[in-house]
């Protein structure tokens, strides 16, 4: 389906999460979120981009229950999932990779996995070998400990466990982060192939281009609020877009 036919499609259903004018903050009195918007609808891949400090992670944090809105409303199908724990979440079908200590380093990387599968631990071996299926490396790795791997074999490590309780949703926090080009590439394509999978997923990206590539509609953020939306293939053309957030670089390929 091309990206303008999905945004079509979309009008006519319900997000499965659906952020309304949230405000958060870690410091009380100040918010880095200020009214920030988003929708995700079913088979999506939605991309969060704009400048350091814009509030992109905040806005995952916050989708995940590790930081408390202040005010708005966010809700996954249709039913409102603010103060609910991260375990809550997890069991409802919302899986998160946080940016940093995303694996436990002293468990080997089928513990890390059985870690995943804590609250249904009677499909961990029909998970896992979905996993294995994603990334036929890991299966290589299986009695290795986690604090052994390469970063990117690490990243698939940790985008593996949040895999294991088959969620419906999928947050990443920067995966290509610290990556080699040649890995961050392959952290995308693993990305893409989750998606094809029928796992919706939201990710916050440093490397805005790419990240547009492969997003069918994005979101650009500028000091904890919406700056433009649009598809990705869109967002990838647009002036400003390119100008403020994407750099010459963006420009001169386009």
């Amino acid at each position: 389906m091309t990206e303008s036919c999905q945004m079509m499609s979309n009008s006519q259903l319900k997000p499965i999460v659906q952020a309304k004018n949230v405000q958060a903050g870690y410091v009380p009195g100040v918010n880095i979120l200020n009214g920030c918007s988003l929708d995700l609808y079913e088979n999506e891949i939605v991309g969060i981009i704009g400048p350091n400090g814009a509030g992109k992670s905040t806005l995952l944090k916050t989708l995940f229950g590790l930081l408390q809105i202040r005010e708005g409303s966010i809700e996954h199908n249709q039913e409102s999932i603010v103060g609910l724990s991260a375990h809550e979440l997890v069991g409802r079908g919302i899986g998160y990779v946080p940016q940093r200590d995303n694996v436990f380093r002293s468990l080997t990387v089928d513990e890390n996995l059985e870690m995943g599968s804590y609250l249904r631990p009677s499909d961990f071996e029909d998970r896992k070998a979905f996993v294995v299926q994603l990334f036929p490396r890991l299966g290589e790795r299986m009695k290795q400990q986690a604090g052994s791997l390469s970063g990117g074999e690490r990243q698939m490590l940790a985008m593996g466990r949040a895999l294991m309780m088959n969620p419906q949703v999928l947050l990443l926090d920067e995966p290509s982060a610290g990556l080699s080009p040649e890995l961050q590439d392959q952290v995308f394509v693993r990305t893409m192939e989750i998606n094809k999978t029928g796992v919706a997923v939201i990710m916050v990206e440093q490397n805005a281009q790419r990240c547009l590539q492969i997003c069918h509609r994005g979101y650009v953020l500028d000091q904890g609020k919406n700056a433009y939306t649009d598809s990705g293939s869109n967002l990838l053309k647009d002036p400003k877009v390119i100008e403020l957030y994407l750099g010459t670089l963006a420009k001169d390929r386009s």
